[in-house]
């Protein structure tokens, strides 16, 4: 069974469309049709009936569905297996969230190298939504993340917190801060809501991004005043280009540590979270 079929079925499964799957993949509509088509002959079952609804899975397609993702992520470690094959013994792919990664990349790959020497580390910096999506191909192995996406087939840990601080290079004092000068800081929807319950009156500010490195940015080029990790708060007041607000409350956004179920009880993916777990503040 080629695992084009696969991908292109469990497409299908998400956008319920032969021509959003088509654009999605940059193939024809014939084409999907054609691989669905062979995966139906291989299959011998129909699965999926095409009407002025939409595209609707069969009985057979929903039983196909979970065989079809663990199909999909086990090609996936395959490939990543031979990848590596003659050099180290496994090689692992691991997500982190920008701001995590800014602030524990380092420290962490020190100690990962340090202890197994063994295996090859890809290391990238994403965001939540797209880690669970890559953790749910077999794409990645472990992500370290803000956002859970409760799927039957992930596993998730709480590491711990990490604080955001409001800063301002404009005033020291929350009474004093302008709605104008305001950088709206969104890094995860649980953050989004705990700053509007903060900051009830800065909601509609002309500036928003989700990324830390970016805000501070903004505000060594602009000025204005944001919320950015605690530790970045500490460097831009030793700088003297901004300060801690006073009269504001700091924002804690919990962090994740995400695997496939089928991986969370491994020595090595333990290890890692124990990596980790030592690595995030607790606050």
């Amino acid at each position: 069974m080629q695992i084009e079929l696969i991908e292109t079925f469990l497409d299908l499964m998400e956008t319920r469309s032969f021509n959003r799957t088509a654009e999605r993949l940059n193939l024809t509509q014939s084409s999907i049709s054609h691989r669905v088509n062979a995966l139906e002959a291989d299959l011998n079952r129909k699965l999926f009936v095409r009407g002025k609804g939409g595209t609707v899975p069969t009985a057979a397609a929903l039983r196909f569905f979970d065989h079809a993702k663990a199909l999909q992520q086990n090609w996936h470690e395959a490939l990543r297996a031979v990848e590596s094959a003659g050099t180290y013994e496994r090689s692992m792919r691991i997500g982190m969230q920008h701001d995590v990664a800014e602030l524990i990349a380092g420290p962490f790959l020190k100690v990962v190298r340090a202890e197994m020497p063994g295996t090859s580390i890809y290391l990238e910096a994403d965001y939540s939504i797209q880690m669970n999506r890559d953790l749910g191909a077999g794409d990645l192995d472990l992500a370290v993340l803000y956002t859970p996406h409760h799927l039957p087939d992930l596993h998730y840990e709480r590491l711990g917190d990490i604080a955001y601080t409001l800063v301002s290079t404009k005033t020291r004092v929350a009474s004093e801060l302008q709605l104008t000068d305001y950088i709206y800081s969104n890094y995860s929807p649980a953050f989004d809501r705990a700053h509007r319950v903060a900051m009830p009156d800065f909601v509609a500010a002309p500036l928003m991004t989700g990324r830390n490195q970016m805000v501070c940015d903004v505000l060594k080029s602009m000025g204005g005043s944001a919320y950015v990790l605690k530790s970045s708060a500490l460097t831009l007041a030793r700088s003297d280009t901004a300060h801690q607000v006073a009269g504001s409350t700091d924002i804690l956004q919990t962090v994740y540590v995400a695997t496939n179920v089928r991986s969370k009880h491994s020595h090595q993916h333990r290890r890692l979270a124990q990596i980790l777990l030592e690595l995030i503040p607790e606050i």
